[in-house]
């Protein structure tokens, strides 16, 4: 909070002194560099101080303290007096009397009109002069009036000039600008609080709501710094407050509050600071090229199954985690204080422990938890079943937070307990927001401590894009929301699938186990089966039930595994998944946690291509199940079946069969088998109408279920995969599936699911006919071609350098081979990769891709020239020796050719 007076020299005297500095700036013969230099001297010195572990409220106060003797000192070389009428202060967090490193410095030069006038050209010496020494300095140059005038309608103005505080010049101007800003003439107390909630709801909305994301912005972000300061404005517009340790002695914070308020501003400050002096600049978010520097900065090293980079970024993200906290009970106290809310509303009665006043809940004695403390669970159930209500009075939060350490292994052994919490989930409704309130006032991390080791629990890399918890619950709620009607337009099968549900608290069970184990080491899978057969067992669940729950939680991946890895079109692949899902009840659950885990995983991940994938799998697995695994379903079969559907689609647009059949008579059961019914009905009229003269043919059609799918027919000729993989990285493409299928008479039909590389987001039809005409231009060159991607790897992946591994095994039974590659994802790897291929005569069958965050996992399936499985183990150790070579480049992704020759 900015004080009415200097800053103290005191709170800085352990790095800076007021004699100090201006005995560097007093008197010298060359100011500018002078006055550039002791700027320098004082961050060196600054920096000195972190190193050697400064607390960072005097930093960034010591910072502030020297710049403030900077400017006084230029004011008295530019501002001649008497500067009556003239008044320097500091506004914004300078106001406060914080400054990081390369925070911008806000001024206020407040003036009367005729002062003004008078030193008109001294102030414009005065600013330039700033800039000249390297001040990044924001100024507004204003009268009490105009300060007035443009703060009235401006909560951030009005915020800003609350925070001023008079460096230099005229006393009496400043005192008057601080009368006339004051409530009782501008921005009541009530109308004041109420804006500050608006802006900070709409600053988190700006960060979809969490301050766990993977590049967290310090200052902004829910929980951050920003959160601390909404309380600062809010009390000292009510109260008068000039520091939030006032709140303590108004009764607003208690000391351990008060505590853990100043440690977590302590810790953001720091981690601000480091991000300043790492980046020579103003940074405040902490993006993945600086996580690690400042881990080490703050002391982490690498453990085997915790990297220093986690360490930090569980601590930052369990730091938030108790501001916001924080933030939610101060600003609740603040909001009754102020707006009176339900102060005098009469209390309904819930039962012996709690009530309800208005839309919050309250405990109705002090010691309501200490008495019972199965009540720290009731509380958020009782929450579940009253709807309507919006949260906890903060009294009661307070209670709370006293007394969750309350929530031991005596409580966890509670059979009451059990029973409420079990009850939470059988009750569905509000499940949700009950599991975010426990993990956010501190309660479920304590009931389930396995659960309490993953909160904040992050991990480095750009798959994941939340922490281990947050996660966790967004697993919970994508199934909350799949049961519910008014989000069934959101993924109508699964909201079906989900109807047939019998238990649906086993399902939601398995998605908060899922990935509970994450981090201990070992199989996450496994540990969290474990944990999950426990917990069911103890809390009355029968045996079939915990092990349904367990099942779920250890095979949390096989569908998503089998979708992306695997040739599904294969119904050997389907009735081998078939067999070790076993029956339907575990293909629906298993589905259902499959979609969920996904669309929580990463936004970028889930599309309707892999929606698309999935209900593939789920509707062939079905069938399977249906006809008994002991019959099986045969390739032949569902060729013959998926032609038949075809050609009904045709005979809608004239076609009889006797024109189609001998085209598809050139096509082998593969064609058949991984393309739907709409795209060979799609394919077949075009195919039919091509001219040799006329290739290669080139569709792009947005399919019902599968996104955007790029289909060629032409001759079959070398480099075909890298080169039309590497037009639509050009494109700023990226493939999700390819489907590669020749003819027997030498024509190749190939099939790319792809999407925009940057937003994630399905084609637009307005990019078919680029697509089209690029395509076109590069299949048509005769011999070998360059195609220049001209994509550069971007920021984030530059930064992860991941090992390229190469894993081969046969599948005979369908004549190929299978090539597994793990490697750094980047613009034009397949068709580097493609070209690989052709340069040693290898024919691609087929390829499944995926990009998992900074890493590409693709399998291709290929054969030698003759279209045999490749067993010769000297060309395979070949082709690994390649791949691996080509594609590392001693880590470096930038040395991948962007011109690549195909």
């Amino acid at each position: 909070m900015g004080a009415e007076i200097d800053l103290a020299e005191n709170d800085a005297a352990a790095i800076f002194s007021a004699r100090k500095i201006r005995s560097r700036l007093e008197g010298a013969a060359r100011p500018i560099e002078a006055f550039r230099e002791t700027l320098k001297w004082g961050r060196e010195r600054l920096f000195n101080h972190f190193h050697d572990g400064a607390a960072a409220d005097s930093l960034v106060q010591a910072h502030a303290f020297l710049v403030d003797e900077v400017l006084r000192q230029a004011w008295n070389r530019h501002i001649s007096e008497p500067s009556t009428g003239l008044s320097l202060a500091a506004a914004g967090g300078y106001g406060r009397g914080e400054l990081l490193p390369h925070s911008d410095v806000d001024l206020l030069l407040l003036i009367e009109p005729e002062a003004l006038q008078a030193h008109q050209a001294e102030v414009e010496q005065f600013m330039a002069f700033l800039w000249d020494i390297g001040l990044e300095v924001g100024a507004s140059v204003r009268s009490v009036q105009d300060c007035l005038e443009v703060a009235k309608d401006d909560i951030t103005i009005i915020t800003n000039l609350m925070e001023a505080r008079l460096l230099i010049g005229d006393s009496s101007l400043f005192a008057h600008l601080r009368d006339v800003l004051g409530p009782d003439s501008i921005w009541p107390v009530a109308d004041f609080f109420q804006a500050k909630l608006k802006e900070q709801q709409a600053r988190y909305a700006k960060y979809d709501d969490t301050g766990y994301k993977l590049e967290p912005n310090v200052k902004e972000g829910p929980g951050g710094l920003r959160d601390i300061h909404t309380i600062a404005w809010v009390a000292k517009r009510q109260f008068g407050a000039q520091s939030l340790d006032e709140l303590r002695t108004l009764g607003f914070l208690t000391k351990a509050e008060c505590d853990e308020l100043f440690a977590g501003q302590d810790f953001l400050w720091r981690v601000r600071f480091a991000l300043h002096m790492l980046c020579k600049r103003r940074e405040d978010r902490l993006l993945f090229d600086n996580q690690i520097k400042v881990a080490e900065l703050f002391g982490y090293v690498d453990h085997d199954h915790n990297l220093a980079v986690e360490q930090f970024m569980q601590l930052y993200y369990r730091t938030i985690k108790s501001l916001s906290c924080l933030n939610d009970l101060l600003l609740q106290l603040l909001e009754e204080s102020v707006l009176a809310v339900d102060q005098n509303a009469e209390p309904v009665i819930l039962n012996r422990r709690f009530q309800l006043r208005g839309k919050f809940i309250e405990a109705r004695a002090a010691d309501v938890f200490r008495r019972s403390p199965h009540a720290l669970i009731e509380v958020f159930l009782l929450m579940q079943k009253h709807p309507d209500v919006q949260g906890v009075r903060a009294e009661t939060l307070r209670l709370i937070r006293r007394d969750r350490k309350l929530v031991d292994q005596g409580l966890r052994d509670d059979l009451h307990a059990r029973s409420l919490f079990m009850e939470m989930f059988r009750t569905g409704t509000g499940l949700t927001r009950a599991l975010r309130r426990m993990n956010r006032y501190g309660v479920l991390g304590r009931y389930l401590p396995n659960f309490g080791q993953i909160i904040g629990h992050m991990q480095y890399d750009l798959f994941h894009t939340l922490t281990v918890d947050e996660h966790t619950l967004y697993v919970v709620r994508n199934l909350r929301r799949m049961s519910l009607p008014r989000f069934a337009h959101e993924l109508p099968f699964c909201h079906d699938v989900m109807l047939q549900q019998p238990r649906p608290e086993l399902l939601y069970l398995g998605g908060l186990f899922h990935d509970i184990a994450k981090g201990r080491g070992g199989d996450h899978s496994e540990l969290g089966a474990e944990d999950a057969v426990r917990f069911c067992l103890d809390h009355g669940l029968s045996q079939a039930d915990a092990d349904l729950v367990a099942w779920l939680v250890r095979n949390h991946l096989l569908m998503s595994l089998t979708a992306q890895r695997m040739d599904i079109h294969d119904p050997d692949v389907v009735t081998d998944f078939a067999r070790k899902v076993g029956d339907q009840q575990k293909l629906d659950s298993l589905f259902l946690l499959t979609c969920a885990d996904i669309r929580a995983t990463n936004p970028k991940l889930w599309n309707s291509w892999r929606e698309s994938l999935l209900v593939e799998l789920y509707n062939g697995t079905t069938r399977t199940l249906q006809r008994g695994l002991d019959n099986p379903l045969q390739a032949a079969e569902l060729s013959n079946e998926s032609q038949s559907r075809a050609l009904a689609r045709l005979a809608q647009y004239g076609l009889e069969p006797e024109q189609v059949r001998p085209i598809w008579k050139r096509f082998d059961e593969d064609y058949f088998l991984r393309h739907s019914p709409e795209e060979l009905a799609w394919h077949l009229p075009a195919i039919r109408d091509a001219k040799d003269e006329n290739l290669p043919l080139v569709l792009v059609q947005r399919l019902d279920d599968r996104g955007a799918t790029v289909f060629i027919y032409t001759r079959d000729e070398d480099y075909l995969f890298g080169r039309s993989t590497a037009v639509l990285a050009k494109l700023g493409l990226n493939i999700l599936d390819a489907r590669i299928n020749t003819t027997q008479d030498g024509y190749t039909l190939d099939s790319y699911a792809v999407i925009e590389a940057e937003s994630g987001n399905e084609l637009a039809e307005s990019r078919h006919q680029e697509i089209v005409t690029e395509m076109r231009a590069a299949l048509r060159q005769q011999g070998p071609a360059n195609v220049d991607v001209n994509r550069r790897v971007s920021r984030r992946l530059k930064h992860f350098n991941t090992p390229t591994t190469v894993y081969f095994s046969q599948d005979l039974a369908r004549g190929r081979t299978v090539l597994e590659l793990i490697t750094a994802d980047r613009p034009g790897l397949l068709s580097n990769v493609g070209s690989i291929f052709a340069k040693r005569g290898i024919l691609l069958d087929a390829a499944k891709i995926a990009t998992i965050g900074e890493r590409a996992e693709d399998v291709f399936f290929i054969a030698d020239e003759a279209g045999q499985p490749i067993t010769d183990t000297e060309r395979l150790t070949e082709l690994h020796a390649i791949l691996t070579r080509t594609l590392n480049r001693d880590g470096s992704q930038d040395e991948l050719p962007t011109v690549i020759e195909i």
